[in-house]
This record gives C-alpha cells, structure tokens and sequence, in this order.
C-alpha cells in the first residue's frame, strides 16, 4: 500500500509586483526570485501499535519544468534548502512505502536571504531596513531550528512510549508463563506423589 501527497507551489507575480508562493492547500508565503527556501521534515509516528521501524517516507522536490532539486529516500527526518531559480510551479511529493499511516512534520519557509554576511546595496535597498530585514531572518531561522528540535523530541517521545509499552507487556507475558509453568510443576509433582503412595500401600 502506498500513500502519496503532492503538495504543488506555485511562484507567481502579484498586482502589487511582489512574487509569491502559491501552494494548492490555499495558504501562501510571500517570496522573491533567488530567495532561499528551507524545509524540514520529520516522521513523527507511525499509527500502528506493534509496529516501530525506521521506514521513513521519501520527498522529491521539482521545479518548474519537472527538473529534480531534491530527492531524499527512506528518511525519517532531513533538513535541506535551496535557492529559488525561477517562477512557475513547484512541486513537494511525499510518498509513504509504509502500510501503516505515518503522521509528518512538514515546515517550510521562504528567506529572503541566501547570505547572511551580504552587505546592503545603496541603489537597491535602504540600509537600515535591510539590516533589520536580516534580523528578523535570523530570528526565524532560530525558531525553524527550534521547530526541527520539538518535531525531534516527539518522534523520539513516541518511540520511547511504544518501546516501554512492548517492554511492560512482554514482562506480564513471561511472569504469566512461570507462574503458569510452576502451577503445572506442581500439579506434576502431586500427581507423582499421590501414584507412588498407592504403589506402595499395595
């Protein structure tokens, strides 16, 4: 069984000359051409209760033209970004190999930014602006680090509960095997004793 999931982005010029990133689930972020776009990814759980493997989910990114710019495999997380080379549809294919439904934590952002040391340009840009253009940048990419971090933490949450759940599961099943051997020893055991007492009284 596979599960597949295409989300298509779309890089088109509004009225007011601003370039944006239409995506079909109809939300949208605003974006410039060379604007590097970050994404991250992390398979959080798989709805299955017996079930826990490193089976990950595979991405591929296109650009406008069907052109590859990033394929990722069997990954149960990544992190990755690429520059933007130029408007038209864009699509994110998420396939699931699995057969149990996996729950992904998808982010996405567009910076407008690829160089954070790049000096402001006077004819392009008012400098202060700028500054605090690639502050504000900066202060976004700590939060999306921040949001890999927790989307991190609770895939391994997860993990954990599952593994303790098996853990504490398989432990009732062995005590209730020995007590059920030891029932049956003692069941043995009497009824070894009661046939050689009545051999004996004969």
């Amino acid at each position: 069984m596979e599960y597949r999931q295409e989300v298509e982005m779309e890089i088109i010029q509004r009225e007011d000359g601003v370039l944006a990133v239409e995506m079909c689930d109809d939300w949208s972020i605003g974006v410039l051409i060379k604007d590097n776009v970050h994404v991250s990814f992390v398979v959080v759980k798989a709805d299955a209760p017996w079930h826990y493997g490193d089976d990950g989910v595979d991405l591929v990114v296109k650009g406008p033209s069907g052109e590859q710019i990033h394929d990722s495999r069997d990954k149960t997380s990544e992190k990755f970004e690429f520059v933007v080379a130029k408007k038209g549809l864009h699509q994110f294919c998420f396939t699931n190999k699995s057969p149990y439904h996996e729950t992904v934590d998808f982010d996405v952002h567009v910076g407008h930014f690829s160089y954070f040391d790049q000096h402001a340009k006077d004819e392009h840009f008012n400098p202060l602006l700028e500054q605090i253009a690639k502050l504000e940048e900066a202060l976004y990419n700590i939060q999306f680090e921040q949001h890999w971090l927790e989307a991190q933490t609770d895939r391994q949450a997860v993990v954990n509960e599952g593994m303790s759940r098996r853990a504490v599961h398989k432990a009732l099943f062995e005590s209730a095997a020995l007590i059920g051997a030891s029932v049956l020893q003692v069941y043995l055991l009497r009824r070894l004793f009661e046939r050689k007492l009545g051999t004996s009284r004969v």
